[in-house]
């Protein structure tokens, strides 16, 4: 196929036809889930995916030490030349980029897109609290609140701190999906999760890589009220061209 005339569902389509009658495919051959699943990726990857990226540059803005530790990983992991010349980065070159994914998880859990979560009982049962529901009782959560409660993050749960998802070996540390709530978790798990941190570890890296973002001056930061967890008033920022000395 063609990259410039790429898009996603030709792609699916083209992989069911690839397949042989004998072979199962990576996608059902079924119009309904193509459907359902190109209906996924454009609302809830583009609005989600969208709104991460904005806090999370924000945090990265605001925090220079952590920008700088980013940018040296990306010079020495992808022996990425200070040339000036704008560049973005491969599938590859993303994977070995773990002080980047860390941060994305550290500012995905201290602003994750979907802010409250609810599920309904389909019969009557025992939460692991002890709590004791009814049949379909509606349950509300919270990760953004989650996200920032001291009985489970520590005492420095209000900190950007991407280092608390590195070992001491620098490897990433896995993190139960039930403490760390943005993709949620078990059967409702988010079927884009791999999808939507390729997008952000691709977008991020790429801008922290080529330019310096200046959060403009007295501009409010403040998360609107609704599904996804959009900045009220956006993020105004001064762009420049980095320059390496």
């Amino acid at each position: 196929m063609d990259t410039d005339d790429f898009d996603f569902l030709t792609f699916m389509l083209l992989e069911d036809n690839k397949q042989g009658e004998g072979e199962m495919s990576a996608f059902k051959k079924s119009e309904k889930n193509a459907r359902d699943i190109t209906f996924n990726l454009l609302s809830a990857g583009s609005e989600a995916v969208s709104s991460g990226l904005a806090w999370f540059l924000w945090l990265v803005a605001t925090h220079p030490p952590i920008e700088k530790s980013i940018l040296e990983e990306i010079k020495t992991n992808l022996n990425a030349k200070e040339d000036g010349k704008g560049r973005h980065f491969s599938f590859e070159e993303l994977s070995k980029l773990y002080y980047l994914h860390a941060a994305i998880c550290e500012s995905l859990r201290l602003y994750p897109p979907i802010p409250f979560e609810h599920t309904v009982s389909v019969d009557s049962d025992t939460l692991p609290s002890g709590h004791q529901i009814g049949k379909n009782t509606r349950v509300i959560y919270s990760p953004y609140s989650m996200g920032r409660m001291e009985e489970i993050w520590g005492e420095d749960c209000l900190e950007f701190k991407p280092e608390r998802w590195i070992s001491n070996k620098g490897e990433l540390v896995v993190i139960s999906p039930y403490k760390f709530t943005a993709f949620n978790a078990g059967p409702r798990a988010c079927i884009g999760k791999d999808l939507a941190m390729v997008e952000m570890k691709a977008v991020g890296a790429a801008v922290i890589w080529n330019y310096s973002l200046q959060v403009v001056e007295n501009h409010p930061i403040l998360p609107s009220n609704s599904i996804v967890l959009h900045m009220k008033h956006g993020l105004k920022v001064r762009v420049m061209k980095r320059s390496y000395l």
